[in-house]
């Protein structure tokens, strides 16, 4: 879906982004990640001609991007940023209808699909009406994220999305980010500096430095196969936490031996397979519950481990063990 080759910035002879090359399959989330100042965002508007490339190439759908208007290419590419960008005197119906509006779209189609996006983004129809200033900063970013799909484009990109949240509101909101059907085929290139958020929302991270690419994998290779001593670096301050979050049940269904006899009766809590050992860890906490059941795609009829807080960190460090090996 996007191919970027040899692409490079400069300003006063000073590379900003130096040669950076990378692949987006359809339909996957990539996150270009690392310090302020290392070339990630001037990358990502670069994608969307915001910012014109001193040389190299970029391809969206096998087509150059230079082959197109800046207007007409942004126009099919959903775009979010950390200070939302709403227009303050057009109304919420008014900013997500935007692009439907220039691709002129007739209006009962956009007043249909701005209805949609409310009920998808979890918002209630009546705050159509409204304008940005009257909405809560939560409420901000989804009208936001609901601007940037009105459109229904197939890449979007995403620039520190959820940056100017508290973390209460934007946990809630990257899990919701997460579970909406409507992303799930979408291409997506979010930029960050959280670390945390890179490895819950990326299906590949591509780390910068300085304009370089460090190492481009998924955030499983990133924390435990990391390329070099910057790339294990970069991620030591949040390590344990960040392993917790990257392992998944299913690792440990693979790692232990199966059950003896058949699990017949859920014990404690049912959690997909597919939750990462943190999230797990938290929802034994929440639940106050002394053991969980591991549910094959959440499916309560296939249960296939029973474990407590003590086999989760047991079953960790064997696992940990392994992945360390050279």
């Amino acid at each position: 879906m996007i191919q970027v080759r040899e692409l490079s910035k400069y300003y006063d002879g000073k590379a900003v982004v130096d040669h950076v090359s990378f692949e987006i399959t359809e339909g996957n989330t990539m996150v270009l990640l690392g310090t302020s100042g290392c070339g990630k965002t001037t990358t990502m508007k670069m994608i969307n001609r915001l910012i014109e490339p001193s040389s190299g190439q970029i391809l969206v759908g096998g087509k150059d991007i230079k082959a197109q208007k800046p207007e007409e290419l942004r126009r099919n590419i959903g775009y979010v940023i950390q200070n939302i960008g709403l227009f303050p005197h057009y109304s919420v119906a008014q900013n997500i209808g935007l692009v439907p509006s220039l691709l002129k779209w007739p209006d009962e189609k956009i007043n249909r699909r701005n209805l949609e996006l409310m009920s998808l983004i979890g918002l209630d129809e009546s705050l159509l009406s409204r304008y940005p200033h009257e909405l809560s900063g939560g409420q901000q970013q989804r009208v936001g994220l609901a601007r940037a799909l009105a459109a229904d484009p197939q890449l979007i990109l995403l620039d520190e999305p959820f940056g100017a949240l508290d973390p209460i509101t934007k946990q809630q909101i990257q899990q919701e980010f997460l579970t909406l059907e409507t992303l799930k085929n979408k291409t997506m290139l979010m930029v960050t500096h959280d670390v945390f958020e890179a490895v819950t929302l990326g299906d590949s991270i591509c780390l910068m430095d300085q304009g370089r690419i460090q190492q481009i994998g998924t955030p499983h290779e990133l924390i435990f196969r990391p390329a070099s001593g910057f790339v294990r670096e970069f991620f030591n301050s949040q390590r344990f936490r960040l392993e917790l979050q990257v392992l998944k049940l299913r690792d440990l269904v693979k790692l232990a031996p199966p059950p003896k006899a058949a699990i017949t009766k859920l014990s404690g809590i049912g959690l997909n397979d597919g939750l990462s050992l943190l999230e797990s860890l938290e929802a034994l906490e929440r639940e106050d519950a002394a053991s969980l059941t591991i549910l094959e795609n959440g499916d309560k009829k296939r249960p296939s481990m029973v474990l407590g807080r003590e086999d989760i960190f047991g079953f960790f460090y064997q696992l940990k063990k392994q992945l360390s090996q050279p």
